[in-house]
């Protein structure tokens, strides 16, 4: 039996880290039958943001995916990231529902769950923990890794004392961006030894070129598995390489006595695999050592370049980071891994484009008023009071948040079966995600996505031009908005009285008419624009009513988080576009008048 054994994250994290997860399972199934026979102790292929993936983007059913990896990989035990009360969500679930998740992953292929929590409350953990004890599977619960003021190797050593308590089989030091030290790591694994004698796992992205110096130090302290990725997905905002550490190790105490030769064959698959998504790819590659202060998960940064460039700001990114660093110590020094990594990167992203905490999304709120479990260090009161007010909260919460939330599970999959779902599965994946999951249902039978749709075309040859139609003149006092096409693309073009314009891609299909109980556009009304790209979610009040300025009139859903939209004058509102649409940064989406 080696002394270090190795966990190849290339089937999850590595493709999540690098595009965006967009790594489709048929690209996973041709090379399964080598990767099983390497030795791994075992593959992480499931849970993180496929799941959210799966259905938003590729058209495939998660467990479906789970299935098909756990008939090809026999011999290793398929490791999944669970968000301890989150599961694979942006919120927290009732107790049934965490029972009703693990237990279907468990049954499904999942041998190894892994399950953390943002905020590195034991409270978040304990229930996701018994229910995984339930399933016989191995149980590993992670420490979520920040380098702050209130972090110290004590702290950390005290919280796996109380997750072997739990019944963990193993503990994991999860370092989501790349923050652990090769000497700091060997004091720590030291300082958790000393209290636990279960199993240790070091994870650590190559973001800051730290990684491979911090496994090497990590195996001489102590700690029996290493998370590492097969060299043609490894580095950048990924993990060490596969090959790397076992060449390392090779002829010593910590030799893996795994094949080198092998895992270059797998290694030359993955390089071509992904010449498929080089649209996605991350251009963070090498060493980035801002994120030694900016913090941000190796997940996070491609999903976040991806997101400025849809809000038309991909210029903002170095503003964004330094901002994330000031967030988080206002969001009591919270750790950064999905969901607070997106939380805090979005109002970050926000920050920047409107202005500090001027728009705070639902999550922000949620995050800083206890909603989410109680945060390592205390929040900015100012903020927390700022997001009282805007939730309607009385007071923070400072019980476990799924105390607050009764049973819940026969409700959503009532919900669930309108909107599609045939399976118990197909329940937890609405539940998981309700915008996102009918849309899937309806085009479920239509397969995946083929991965070779990802390659970037070159473009084709301008069409002739054709005269435009005759569009009826807007009112001197009233914004003009045109659609114009440009080489086969679609653009909203939005021209303000004074003659400024608003230019952005319009939405992939045609606006959906807008409701018919809509009234005529106001005259000389004030237009109330998207203030960036997403989805209309609802309405917060009924079209025609009477509004203050200052009243949420709509929810817009961008960057996974929801946001509030205010009218700025007083009046009755008309909405422009119907819930459900995709809208551009600055279309109009109202007016007031």
């Amino acid at each position: 039996m080696p002394k270090v054994k190795l966990t190849d994250l290339v089937l999850r994290d590595a493709h999540q880290s690098l595009f965006a997860t967009r790594m489709v399972t048929a690209d996973m199934l041709p090379i399964a039958d080598k990767l099983d026979k390497i030795g791994f102790w075992a593959l992480e292929a499931w849970g993180g943001a496929t799941f959210d993936s799966c259905i938003r983007f590729l058209n495939e059913d998660p467990w479906e995916r789970l299935r098909k990896l756990k008939t090809a990989l026999p011999g290793t035990p398929i490791m999944m990231l669970l968000r301890g009360q989150n599961l694979l969500g942006y919120r927290h679930y009732a107790d049934d529902m965490v029972d009703k998740f693990v237990e279907a992953s468990a049954k499904n292929g999942v041998g190894v769950f892994r399950i953390f929590d943002a905020c590195n409350d034991p409270r978040n953990l304990q229930r996701a923990a018994q229910a995984a004890k339930k399933t016989g599977k191995h149980v590993q619960m992670a420490i979520s890794y920040a380098t702050t003021p209130y972090h110290t190797k004590e702290v950390y050593a005290d919280l796996a004392k109380k997750y072997a308590e739990f019944g963990a089989d193993s503990i994991c030091i999860k370092d989501m961006s790349g923050l652990l030290k090769p000497y700091e790591t060997y004091e720590l694994v030291k300082a958790i030894k000393a209290k636990t004698d279960i199993p240790i796992e070091i994870h650590s992205h190559a973001t800051t070129g730290l990684s491979v110096a911090t496994l090497v130090k990590g195996a001489e302290a102590g700690a029996e598995i290493l998370d590492t990725v097969i060299s043609s997905l490894a580095m950048g905002t990924s993990h060490s390489p596969t090959e790397t550490i076992v060449e390392s190790f090779r002829g010593t105490e910590y030799d893996t006595g795994l094949d080198t030769v092998k895992l270059l064959e797998i290694a030359a698959y993955f390089r071509d695999v992904r010449k498929k998504y080089a649209k996605f790819e991350s251009s963070f590659l090498g060493a980035d050592t801002r994120i030694l202060v900016s913090q941000v998960p190796g997940g996070m940064l491609s999903n976040l370049e991806n997101q400025l460039k849809e809000q038309g700001a991909s210029d903002k990114i170095d503003a964004v980071l330094k901002e994330i660093a000031a967030v988080q110590k206002d969001c009591g020094y919270i750790p950064l891994v999905t969901p607070t990594s997106q939380i805090v990167g979005t109002q970050s992203v926000f920050n920047v484009l409107f202005g500090r905490y001027a728009k705070i999304t639902a999550e922000t709120a949620d995050l800083v008023t206890g909603r989410y479990g109680a945060t390592p260090a205390e929040v900015n009161p100012d903020l927390r009071k700022k997001a009282l007010e805007q939730m309607k909260y009385t007071d923070a919460l400072t019980c476990r948040p799924a105390d607050k939330i009764p049973n819940e599970f026969d409700k959503i999959a009532e919900e669930a079966k309108k909107a599609g779902a045939n399976t118990d599965e197909d329940v937890l994946t609405y539940a998981m995600f309700p915008k996102v999951a009918p849309e899937f249902f309806k085009n479920r039978s239509k397969g995946p996505v083929d991965s070779g749709s990802f390659a970037v075309k070159p473009p084709a040859p301008a069409p002739a031009a054709a005269a435009p139609a005759p569009v009826p003149a807007a009112p001197s006092n009233q914004p003009a908005k045109y659609v114009i096409n440009v080489n086969g693309t679609d653009y909203n073009v939005v021209v303000q009285p004074a003659g400024s314009i608003a230019f952005a891609p319009a939405p992939a299909a045609a606006p959906s008419p807008a409701p018919a109980s809509a009234a005529p556009a106001p005259a000389g009304g004030t237009v109330i624009p998207a203030p960036v790209a997403g989805t209309l979610v609802k309405y917060a009040v009924n079209e025609g009513e009477q509004v203050s300025s200052g009243t949420t009139i709509i929810i817009i859903e961008s960057m996974k988080m929801e946001l509030e939209i205010k009218s700025t004058a007083a009046g009755k509102v008309h909405f422009l576009v119907p819930t459900g649409t995709q809208v551009a940064s600055q279309q109009p989406i109202a007016e007031i008048g």
